[in-house]
């Protein structure tokens, strides 16, 4: 793993995600590794392999002294944390350059949304309970730990991030469930009892994106499923680039919402 410290010159960006007006990134890649990862078209676009993505992290060690000046410079709205990072990888255990966004952002109690996969958010209760307009969420894609080690390498267990949900919630903290990207002939089995397994940590509403294939994370995921059997492969990829797969697995989910009382949002 490659770790470098940078400087960058801004650190708010306006964000294209509906409901989201601005997005904050503490990293520069991610140490997960994630393979269907969308985040390295970030990379990519700047000439990068894709498959590089994972492999590096970039510190922005002046993001805190850049978002005290910034923060003077733009309308309220809420802000996400993060977009295309992961804001409490293990790096942030050293950097601790969540925390001090955190510490600026309650000051002025702007809206804030976390999104990450590591229950290092725990750390910072003391924090999150103090906003008065925040919503953590926690990515899990599936309930399997041997899909998980596949697809997501180096990101902490699943057991952990249900942990992490459940005392958020029982902290008081608003949290959301975060289903991406669904993954198809992989979870079909599992979808209503991954549903069910989320929505017992308490979340107030459970989020759910599709696999998103715009930035050569192909590559990376045809190599995830290089040992999987042959048939189950092009089964995989014939349903992702079939539109009704997504209308049939949407209905499927708001069948398993309505009966379970269950408040499901789409990205799609």
């Amino acid at each position: 793993m490659i770790i470098r410290e940078i400087s960058v010159k801004s650190i708010i960006s306006k964000s294209g995600i509906y409901g989201i007006k601005y997005s904050i990134n503490p990293y520069y890649g991610c140490a997960h590794g994630c393979t269907y990862c969308y985040a390295r078209f970030v990379h990519t676009i700047k000439g990068g392999d894709p498959r590089e993505w994972g492999s590096f992290v970039y510190v922005k060690k002046n993001a805190i002294n850049l978002l005290k000046r910034e923060i003077y410079n733009i309308d309220r709205g809420s802000i996400l944390i993060s977009s295309v990072t992961d804001p409490y990888q293990a790096l942030e255990k050293k950097y601790m350059i969540t925390r001090g966004i955190l510490t600026i952002l309650l000051k002025r109690q702007f809206p804030v949304v976390i999104l990450t996969k590591s229950d290092l958010i725990l750390r910072d209760i003391d924090l999150l309970k103090r906003f008065n307009n925040l919503e953590a969420g926690l990515t899990i894609t599936t309930l399997d730990e041997r899909i998980k080690s596949i697809f997501e390498p180096r990101a902490p267990s699943i057991r952990s991030r249900l942990r992490a949900l459940r005392i958020l919630s029982q902290r008081g903290i608003n949290t959301y469930g975060f289903i991406a990207p669904i993954l198809p002939i992989l979870q079909e089995r599992e979808l209503e009892n991954l549903v069910l397994t989320i929505a017992e940590m308490g979340v107030q509403r459970i989020l759910v994106d599709k696999l998103n294939l715009k930035s050569k994370n192909w590559i990376t995921l045809q190599d995830a499923l290089r040992d999987f059997p042959k048939p189950k492969v092009r089964e995989f990829w014939k349903k992702l680039k079939d539109p009704s797969y997504w209308s049939r697995t949407k209905k499927l989910l708001l069948e398993i919402s309505n009966k379970n009382k269950i408040t499901i949002d789409f990205c799609y």
